[in-house]
């Protein structure tokens, strides 16, 4: 495993991600202009979809349907799991609990991207229609983890006769979720890769695919300007959430690993499973976040996630969780 994780911190993705840090660090002044930041998660998004459409195509139902149950178990799980943790072993309150969880029951879209493209590198690819777990793994967290949070304020809501807030809350809560640009790409590409097949594929591979590599090291340099961005807001966060942000992905990937394999997946695949449920969000959750649970503290979050467990992931959780999916197979 070792070796693993040495080849891993030398490959282009992590480099670049270390890179924007230590930008940060020595206060440069660098960073992507926000049009052309914007622009690149879209494109990463959007190719991404595209190409799990057309690896759905060729992938039959009885292939489909293990990985498929395993990743809505694992949907359902680690919301509630990063909630108790907050709630009763740091104490934290029911909001800045559900908001974290909410987080963490979500998925990085880009630390898929870069399991993915470690698997690729290794010489081991993963299943293609993992892009069809990563939307099926998404939106379950989010729900179970503001349900839970939006229930306790709903309760104060309801004895002060506030239903019509309440339910106004749950709706917008569910239309932000569903519409956002990130479940746009992700699903809408899923669509239209399906549908046009291999065939259609080769006619915009050359954009789609051939750049794809070149412009995930350009995003990934950027987050790590974000990420170095947040590294001062550990002292404020404390030991507890630093503990948090790399036990709680370690015990969730682990998991995520013993059932893609129990479901049938390659240890790439299993390994790429682990590693989107180790993973937390930091685009679709905080909008969510926001219109539910506005009384959350978006430090907690996001300091958590961007600068503590993306970081992890990227650096030595994926090989880590590959290495496990290695020894189960074995």
């Amino acid at each position: 495993m070792i070796e693993t994780l040495k080849a891993n911190l030398l490959s282009p993705i992590p480099l670049a991600f270390a890179l924007g840090i230590v930008a940060r660090l020595v206060k440069s002044e660098f960073s992507l202009p926000k049009d052309i930041y914007s622009a690149l998660s879209i494109y990463l998004l959007f190719a991404l979809g595209l190409k799990g459409g057309v690896e759905l195509s060729h992938a039959s139902f009885d292939a489909i349907v293990a990985p498929a149950g395993v990743t809505l178990l694992l949907g359902c799980i680690t919301p509630l799991t990063a909630y108790a943790a907050m709630r009763y072993v740091g104490r934290f309150n029911a909001s800045d609990s559900a908001g974290m969880a909410a987080h963490y029951g979500s998925v990085s879209a880009v630390t898929f991207i870069a399991a993915q493209q470690f698997m690729v590198r290794v010489g081991a690819p993963a299943e293609g229609y993992m892009p069809t777990l990563l939307t099926l793994l998404e939106s379950p967290g989010i729900h179970i983890a503001l349900a839970i949070g939006a229930i306790q304020r709903n309760k104060q809501l309801l004895a002060t006769g506030g239903h019509a807030a309440a339910q106004g809350s749950m709706k917008e809560v569910l239309h932000e979720v569903l519409t956002g640009r990130t479940m746009i790409l992700r699903v809408g590409g899923l669509i239209v890769g399906f549908f046009m097949g291999e065939a259609g594929w080769k006619a915009v591979s050359p954009f789609f695919d051939s750049g794809f590599k070149g412009a995930l090291m350009l995003f990934l340099l950027e987050m790590g300007v974000v990420a170095g961005d947040r590294l001062g807001d550990l002292k404020k966060v404390g030991p507890f959430l630093l503990g948090f942000g790399i036990l709680m992905p370690l015990a969730h990937g682990a998991l995520g690993v013993v059932l893609g394999e129990w479901a049938g997946l390659s240890p790439s695949g299993a390994a790429v499973l682990g590693t989107m449920a180790a993973s937390a969000s930091y685009i679709a959750a905080p909008p969510a976040v926001r219109l539910t649970l506005p009384e959350a503290n978006p430090t907690y979050s996001l300091t958590a996630a961007l600068a503590i467990t993306f970081p992890f992931n990227i650096l030595a959780g994926i090989p880590i969780f590959y290495a496990l999916a290695q020894r189960l197979a074995a």
